[in-house]
């Protein structure tokens, strides 16, 4: 007799990668947003009346 295949453990095993991934790269996108929010926030708080931000020319 032949021993089941293991390919249904390493399918699990790359959606929970594919998950994990997912999870870390919208982690990521929050934080970077929550701190421009706060940057903008603080410069608000501060009495500022001009906090756009700047971009440098390339």
């Amino acid at each position: 007799m032949r021993e089941p295949d293991e390919g249904g453990s390493r399918r699990g095993a790359m959606v929970g990668l594919l998950v994990a991934a997912v999870m870390l790269a919208v982690g990521l996108w929050l934080a970077h947003d929550l701190t421009a929010a706060s940057k903008l926030q603080d410069c608000l708080m501060s009495g500022r009346t001009n906090c756009n931000v700047i971009e440098p020319a390339r």
